[in-house]
């Protein structure tokens, strides 16, 4: 699965918030892979380390899913997040070991006035996907970060409905994640194990 993961790298430019960064896209922030890697600002390419260089796996929605249905409705949307084989074999209380990649697909919420419309079985009804993150972890990818956006060794990156990488400001989604330190920096880590643990 290693092995996979890791000749699939896609280089992107400048995730996953797995819980809790700004998702509004910009106008014209659809590009290449090529193109995000030469638009990056040396300063930018810097700081961001591995970020955008996560690939956006083929396979992932055939993995477990970490959490399913999570509704944001301050942003309009709804979360569907999915775990590859290598994250989903962790036990609680330890950290995801390297090589695990997490993807969150963000869907439009549908709305019933200013709330979020909710189906027969009581969960939020999904509109059109808007956009896909990925969180993905491996060894030395946090090496060359500075302290105070250093996320151990996660890497992110972020693609649009098509599967096309965008450019995001990936200093948002570490200040997010930063305060998560012994949850390993990921959002819901208490709410997945106790969902695992109810199986």
């Amino acid at each position: 699965m290693y092995k996979q993961f890791a000749s699939s790298l896609v280089f992107s430019g400048l995730l996953l918030t797995l819980g809790g960064c700004n998702t509004t896209e910009s106008p014209g922030s659809k590009m290449t892979a090529a193109d995000a890697k030469s638009a990056m600002a040396p300063s930018m390419a810097a700081q961001s380390g591995p970020d955008g260089t996560v690939a956006l796996p083929a396979d992932y929605k055939s993995w477990p899913k970490f959490l399913g249905d999570i509704p944001k409705g301050e942003a309009k949307q709804v979360r569907d997040i999915y775990i590859n084989r290598t994250g989903a074999r962790t036990s609680a209380g330890q950290p995801f070991p390297n090589g695990t990649v997490m993807v969150m697909e963000i869907y439009k919420a549908t709305m019933d006035g200013d709330k979020l419309a909710t189906g027969m079985d009581g969960k939020p009804v999904k509109g059109d996907l808007a956009k896909v993150f990925v969180m993905g972890k491996e060894q030395g990818w946090g090496d060359k970060l500075p302290d105070n956006l250093k996320n151990g060794d996660w890497a992110y990156a972020a693609y649009d409905a098509t599967s096309k990488p965008l450019m995001e400001d990936f200093t948002k989604c570490r200040a997010c994640h930063m305060p998560l330190a012994q949850k390993d920096f990921v959002h819901r880590y208490d709410e997945y194990f106790d969902k695992r643990g109810r199986m």
